[in-house]
């Protein structure tokens, strides 16, 4: 599983998960934005899976190698 995600969709991810479920936290959305665990998930691990099948790479580490 190599990194796919670089420092700014890192911290893009990390602030979308933590907004989506801060506001199903407080009811002003439904449950569903308890699905912000997986851009969470996503930031922590530095993988995003859907990135494969398009080949995307926002990580500059890889792209240097």
């Amino acid at each position: 599983m190599k990194t796919n995600i670089g420092s700014i969709d890192r911290v893009v991810r990390i602030i979308a998960g933590v907004t989506l479920i801060a506001l199903a936290a407080t009811g002003i959305i439904s449950v569903w934005g308890y699905f912000g665990v997986v851009p969470l998930l996503t930031a922590f691990v530095r993988f995003c899976p859907a990135y494969l099948p398009f080949g995307i790479n926002t990580c500059t580490a890889e792209k240097q190698k």
